[in-house]
């Protein structure tokens, strides 16, 4: 449990290096938690003609998400498949989802502006679109196809389980690959070791990366491990 709290006197850098997500909500207030990062929230809000109550509300908003998304794993173990799999969905397919879209134009940025000087940041990008491009039909396919199939599983209404089984060998698949991508990203990166001259959108792109891969593990240790083995 994070016992960061944020108030008026918080520096936006702050902010931003604990809960790197808080970047989407300055941005939207064209707040620059870049390079000028280094002052406080009060001060921010009184440049930008801002309200600091709404600010506020936002950014606690990122911290409850980060607070809660700690999870017993234990629990899960317990529970039946459906409550696994509507887990699964709410907590890591939609948070997946928005956190790849978000982080698309970070990305981007960090290529096009330092990619000359740091030629890996360019592998990133491929590395980092390949990646977003095939969790997010991975995905879909698990929401509209094997999910489905898993619940007929767990009820015993499935028509071929031969098939559902092998669907669910092909996901696993899938996972190895996702992973693969992860390592390839965590070994250009030197296992997101910054440069001396990083800025602000360098940084948060590797702690958002690292975030990222975190999430992704959770997701597939679900699948492989808690839900998938009852199946197979």
């Amino acid at each position: 449990m994070t016992t960061f709290s944020i108030t008026p006197n918080t520096l936006v850098k702050d902010i931003v290096n604990e809960l790197p997500k808080t970047a989407d909500v300055f941005k939207k207030m064209r707040i620059d938690f870049c390079c000028g990062g280094n002052i406080p929230l009060s001060e921010a809000v009184a440049q930008g003609g801002l309200n600091m109550d709404n600010l506020l509300t936002e950014l606690n908003v990122v911290l409850e998400k980060s607070t809660s998304s700690k999870t017993d794993l234990d629990v899960w173990t317990k529970s039946d498949s459906n409550t696994i799999i509507d887990h699964v969905i709410t907590n890591y397919h939609r948070v997946s989802e928005e956190e790849l879209t978000n982080l698309s134009p970070y990305v981007t940025k960090v290529s096009r502006v330092h990619g000359d000087n740091h030629p890996e940041l360019v592998k990133v990008y491929e590395l980092f679109y390949e990646f977003k491009k095939e969790l997010m039909e991975h995905m879909a396919k698990e929401e509209e196809v094997v999910f489905p199939t898993i619940k007929q599983l767990a009820d015993g209404t499935v028509e071929n389980r031969e098939e559902a089984i092998n669907m669910i060998i092909e996901l696993e698949k899938e996972h190895d690959h996702a992973g693969e991508i992860l390592r390839q990203i965590r070994e250009v990166t030197s296992d997101f070791t910054l440069p001396l001259d990083a800025c602000g959108t360098y940084r948060l792109v590797y702690k958002r990366l690292e975030d990222l891969e975190g999430l992704t593990f959770m997701h597939v240790h679900f699948e492989n491990n808690i839900l998938f083995p009852r199946y197979m």
